[in-house]
């Protein structure tokens, strides 16, 4: 979700001014997915390496946080949104983290609609505390040394139950993917748009999603073996 500081320096504002309009489009998003058809949505909200911004614009996104989370809760519960999250959220400071486990425990049950916020994540981090996790499977018993399938390790990364993402949008003109599901993404299919965040609407998705179906998924096969066979007339 790249693009909000642009945003407001386009306008002549200061750039916390773009992230509140950042918050409103997390809404109209989240519910434009829903409505065209998506199950599953992953926002990368801030990154491991977003601490190193201006300590103030560090807090005023945490202050933003707590603000959506208090107020799109009654919500998320009232229109079935599951709620859960992949980082390192312990590092997070205690209020959003309380306001997460209010939020996640109160919409756990819900299946038609996941949404996912990336909070504190970094693909490279994942990984870390992925292979610390496995070794002390390993270590404990619980896991073997020499099952080296991706299905096991898979387990051990923060987004174990969910599937690997189809489609990944980067906005802001931005050609890559800043330590985002660097593993999971690996059979994703990219788009990248001029449009800046704030501006990202549902006909902009709806775009994504368009461009995403004429693609052809191959996942290592050829052309020939993906496509459904030709229907024989007698």
């Amino acid at each position: 979700m790249d693009g909000n500081g642009r945003w407001a320096k386009q306008r002549g504002l200061p750039r916390i001014e773009g992230h509140r309009r950042g918050v409103e489009t997390v809404r109209t998003v989240t519910f434009a997915a829903r409505d065209l058809g998506v199950r599953m949505l992953t926002l990368y909200a801030f990154s491991v390496e977003n601490w190193k911004r201006p300590q103030d614009e560090v807090g005023a996104l945490m202050g933003l946080l707590e603000f959506y989370l208090k107020k799109e809760l009654e919500t998320f519960v009232r229109d079935r949104v599951r709620l859960r999250t992949i980082g390192r959220t312990q590092d997070l400071p205690a209020g959003v983290q309380k306001l997460l486990r209010t939020a996640i425990e109160e919409t756990r049950h819900f299946t038609d609609y996941t949404l996912v916020l990336a909070l504190n994540y970094g693909a490279r981090t994942e990984a870390v505390d992925a292979a610390r996790a496995y070794a002390a499977a390993v270590a404990a018993g619980t896991e073997k040394l020499n099952d080296d399938s991706w299905e096991t390790f898979s387990r051990y990364l923060y987004t174990t139950g969910l599937p690997d993402p189809d489609l990944i949008i980067r906005t802001s003109g931005e050609t890559r993917i800043s330590n985002f599901l660097l593993l999971q993404a690996a059979y994703a299919e990219f788009v990248f748009t001029p449009v800046l965040w704030p501006d990202f609407g549902k006909p902009e998705l709806a775009a994504a999603i368009a461009e995403y179906a004429r693609r052809e998924r191959r996942f290592g096969q050829t052309g020939d073996q993906v496509k459904p066979a030709a229907v024989q007339r007698p």
